[in-house]
């Protein structure tokens, strides 16, 4: 990401990595199975939690995201790699289809404080996408303009999650559960390709290979 110069085209595409990287589609299924034995309030409770831990552990990796990069001797190139091999192991899982088991209504009972941290905040809503995108735009942006416009973008995409996963049960009923699964898997094909691309580019940039320009 080139911070030189902020125009639609760079707020358009960083939007778009942060929607990917911290929005709430690849979320949303994880967060419906695991909490579908709450009540109404106790879900709103829990996607309130969740979307406060995401944005503020975004916010958290942005501002020490260069620190650490420097601290542990780290390239965007190795960060762009490693998100990308763990995107592509969620992103084959939901390409995949369903593979749950049926809900077993005697299961041990789940603590949703912690069920709002992991795994739903981390690492189904800021998944590996955005933490890649949020630790290379921390070692990357060149003026205080560049870093309020991502600290405002990530602030935007977690207030879009906020909307839809405090208010969750009135969407559920209006998703078909076949519409859901194909999107899932749909979805899950193209984060694979995201995957994929980020890991050549992470490659591209570590100088192990030399990635052909897109025709």
């Amino acid at each position: 990401m080139d911070f030189t110069v902020i125009d639609a085209a760079l707020v358009g595409k960083l939007l778009l990595l942060l929607l990917i990287g911290m929005g709430p589609k690849i979320a949303l299924v994880p967060f419906l199975e695991k909490t579908h034995t709450f009540d109404t309030a106790t879900k709103a409770r829990i996607g309130r939690q969740m979307v406060l831990i995401a944005v503020v552990t975004a916010l958290i990796l942005f501002a020490t995201g260069a620190l650490l990069m420097r601290l542990l001797h780290i390239t965007g190139g190795a960060v762009a790699v490693a998100g990308g091999i763990i995107l592509a192991l969620i992103a084959i899982k939901m390409a995949s289809g369903p593979t749950e088991k049926p809900h077993d209504d005697i299961a041990a009972p789940v603590d949703p404080d912690k069920l709002a941290i992991f795994p739903l905040a981390v690492p189904y809503m800021l998944n590996p996408v955005g933490i890649t995108v949020i630790i290379i735009a921390s070692g990357e942006v060149v003026s205080i303009a560049s870093a309020i416009l991502v600290i405002g973008l990530i602030l935007i995409v977690g207030a879009f999650d906020y909307l839809v996963f405090t208010n969750i049960d009135a969407l559920a009923k209006r998703m078909k559960p076949v519409t859901m699964i194909v999107s899932e898997v749909v979805f899950g094909i193209l984060l694979t390709a995201v995957a994929v691309q980020l890991i050549v580019a992470g490659l591209g940039n570590l100088g192990i290979i030399t990635p052909t320009a897109a025709h």
